[in-house]
């Protein structure tokens, strides 16, 4: 009774609506803060509209691979049909899961403004209407994040897009410059591509996707530079500026050689960053750094009836996870049931076709750990499914133990292979082996069957010729005995 409210919840995006949600359901008093829509950045600026765009981008794309087997367009593509599909597709989304009355209906009072620390119970909300102040018993920040911009030398005296403005385009851009190729940049590279404009992405780095496995991340660059995006990598981005005809022109260095783009629109997609600096966290003492507010496995900040989730925490940057940190926050808070951030089993895929997913340790840091493994195989030209669906490109890679077959990660390049990684994450949480998975029966034809045959070789490769020798004997068998020497065979 000392506080206005059980829980506070400041910020209405994937962590912030279930963290509410999860209050009301176990019967506090709870209160969800929001300074523009509910939904956040993943509504409005992220997963919904870039996958939707990707979707359309990809329907463009197969009507125009359809050619090959005698289809024929009629006509043209009508760029602002798709973004209004887009635009479309956010309300839709926002409707169903992200509307006020939802959230009202369970339980949660909501209200709009900009929420900032008075002290570490009371938190200030100004909106255009009113400023209020109001006290919680426990409360959790899932303010998010945003997209971080570079202080590339005029940036500032041209007009360039983000996350947040990229979806609200009108009429297609003839030429885009990509700014970074981290899965954003990679993503509407692809999409818009696919619906005629001319992509060039720009990077620092001497590779695409640095977190994802070096060999697959390959495997995708070449496929889309077949497609007709240009890489420009090892590059440095030394300035922007304004050209002829309201163009934009991005000067580079790349190996030591100076470049020119020129071009219609440019997207900044180089990172985010965390969105807590209007919190005033000082207030509360809470402590944070750059890279976002500190702490604990229990999603706990150094103040202990605080806590923070998702992106503004700066650790992982999925709407899953920041819907897994709620779950954790919540659960530590209201019931006292102890509950960890589960760190060893956080998936996470780039939405391109074909995609790119990965759950586990990596390859790389399996060798850079000295940890013993043993690396299982199966390409996706030997998955039934992929060949009648033209969708062969492709690979699963499982490292696992040799003994057991323990899983330590696993990536996948290929169709649908965000969906398949989560049997992956699953079997490696609850201690399922590559044995287990090889004796489950999977459903044909499907691309899911492609995860029981890389298991399969599991067994395959635990064979020896004395084994079978072995079984020659005793069993009393005439067939020649096969020969396992090639450790890289797949059957």
């Amino acid at each position: 009774m000392k506080y206005d409210y059980d829980l506070l919840v400041i910020g209405g995006g994937a962590g912030g609506l279930t963290a509410a949600g999860m209050g009301a359901n176990f019967g506090a008093k709870t209160l969800m803060v929001e300074a523009d829509k509910l939904g956040g950045d993943c509504t409005w600026h992220g997963c919904i509209p870039s996958k939707t765009l990707l979707h359309l981008s990809k329907v463009a794309h197969n009507v125009s691979e359809a050619e090959k087997f005698g289809y024929q367009k009629s006509q043209g593509l009508d760029f602002s049909a798709v973004m209004e599909q887009v635009r479309s597709k956010r309300e839709e989304v926002y409707e169903e899961a992200d509307d006020p009355d939802i959230y009202r209906r369970m339980g949660v009072d909501i209200a709009f403004g900009r929420a900032s620390f008075v002290d570490d119970h009371t938190v200030e909300i100004v909106s255009s209407e009113e400023n209020k102040k109001v006290s919680a018993r426990y409360i959790i920040i899932a303010t998010g994040s945003k997209a971080m911009v570079p202080p590339i030398k005029g940036i500032q005296e041209i007009s360039y897009h983000t996350n947040e403005t990229i979806f609200e385009l009108e009429e297609q851009p003839e030429s885009l410059a990509i700014i970074g190729a981290g899965p954003i940049g990679i993503e509407m590279a692809q999409a818009f591509q696919r619906l005629d404009t001319e992509v060039t992405v720009f990077d620092m780095l001497p590779r695409i996707l640095s977190n994802d496995d070096e060999e697959f991340a390959g495997m995708l660059q070449e496929y889309l530079v077949n497609e007709g995006i240009d890489f420009k990598l090892s590059a440095d981005v030394n300035r922007l500026s304004e050209a002829t005809g309201g163009n934009v022109k991005i000067e580079t260095e790349i190996n030591g050689e100076s470049s020119t783009w020129e071009g219609s629109e440019v997207l900044i997609a180089a990172g985010r960053t965390a969105n807590y600096e209007r919190l005033q966290l000082e207030k509360a003492g809470i402590h944070h750094q750059k890279s976002g507010i500190t702490v604990d496995d229990r999603c706990r900040t150094n103040i202990k009836h605080i806590y923070a989730v998702g992106d503004v925490t700066g650790r992982y940057q999925f709407t899953h996870m920041s819907e897994h940190m709620a779950k954790v926050a919540v659960t530590n808070a209201l019931i006292k049931i102890p509950k960890k951030i589960d760190e060893k089993h956080v998936p996470w895929s780039t939405y391109t076709d074909p995609e790119l997913a990965h759950v586990g340790t990596t390859e790389k840091e399996l060798k850079e750990n000295g940890m013993s493994y043993k690396t299982y195989r199966f390409p996706y030209n030997k998955i039934d499914r992929a060949i009648t669906d033209e969708a062969t490109e492709g690979m699963i890679k499982v490292f696992a133990k040799e003994w057991n077959g323990k899983i330590l990660g696993a990536t996948i390049y290929g169709r649908q292979a965000g969906d398949l990684v989560g049997e992956y994450a699953l079997a490696m949480r609850n201690g399922v082996t590559l044995r287990n998975i090889a004796d489950t029966i999977h459903p044909y034809p499907t691309y899911g069957l492609g995860i029981r045959r890389a298991a399969d070789q599991w067994y395959v490769q635990s064979q020896s010729t004395w084994m079978v020798k072995l079984v020659k004997w005793v069993f009393g068998y005439r067939g020649t005995v096969p020969d396992l020497s090639d450790d890289d065979r797949i059957v």
